[in-house]
């Protein structure tokens, strides 16, 4: 099955956008090659462009602290485990507190090193990073693995604040949510949402033997689903019948 997720506000599509990023550079770094290194380093200066949202460690912390509020609200309730409660309310308490400590923006420490900042200036550049640009940058590329690994740990580890308390707030909504299976008729799906809840995300999985493609759109009202199917290199609505999964996280 294929999933695909869309967020009905700002706030959690740059959550999205920083969890993509974060997947990325932890499949990169423990990597040897010299190539998958530069492309980890790229990606830190990524999340750094992304997190530079001035308002976005704000909106962490507060989403934390609703979350805990609403996690302490279970406390005594004979249907919940009380273990697994306190375990999770010390997550997101350990996550408030990382958040907390960060002092400006996620990777501000970065930012007082000249020479990673030198690469970050040519790094948007096509083919910017060539050795006759940037020779000890070349240089650190020919490091042992190990080295470049190590660097490429203590640089990220400034972003470690901002990774959990992300990952951590997208497996709460997403766990928010209930599947439920649904039909596409003729390619067209549309679900009105009920009022008084705030969805901010959808979750769909489709089987990918289906060779149909979704596109998402959606807002506090109604969710909508239009199916299209490839036809050579380019996509075409289609008419077909198709059942997928829907969930809706709020």
């Amino acid at each position: 099955m294929i999933l695909y997720e869309y967020p009905f506000n700002e706030r959690i599509r740059t959550y999205l956008r920083l969890e993509h990023l974060f997947r990325r550079l932890g499949e990169l770094i423990p990597r040897a090659h010299p190539l998958d290194h530069h492309f980890a380093l790229t990606t830190i200066f990524e999340v750094m462009e992304v997190a530079s949202r001035a308002d976005l460690k704000s909106d962490l912390m507060k989403d934390l602290d609703r979350h805990r509020q609403v996690l302490a609200g279970y406390r005594g309730n004979p249907a919940i485990s009380e273990a697994a409660l306190t375990a999770v309310i010390t997550q997101v308490d350990d996550c408030f507190q990382g958040l907390n400590r960060m002092n400006g923006k996620a990777g501000q420490p970065l930012t007082e090193n000249e020479w990673l900042m030198g690469i970050r200036s040519r790094a948007g550049i096509p083919a910017g990073t060539c050795e006759f640009d940037l020779p000890a940058y070349f240089a650190w590329q020919h490091q042992p693995p190990e080295r470049r690994r190590a660097d490429l740990e203590r640089w990220a580890s400034t972003l470690g604040a901002l990774a959990e308390s992300v990952v951590l707030l997208l497996k709460l909504l997403r766990d928010s949510g209930t599947p439920q299976k649904v039909v596409a008729q003729g390619g067209q799906f549309q679900q009105p949402l009920p009022s008084g809840r705030t969805f901010q995300l959808a979750r769909l999985r489709i089987n990918p033997a289906l060779a149909h493609v979704p596109e998402i759109s959606g807002n506090r009202l109604i969710v909508s689903v239009r199916l299209m199917r490839q036809d050579g290199e380019r996509l075409q609505p289609s008419l077909d019948n198709v059942p997928f999964e829907l969930t809706l996280c709020a």
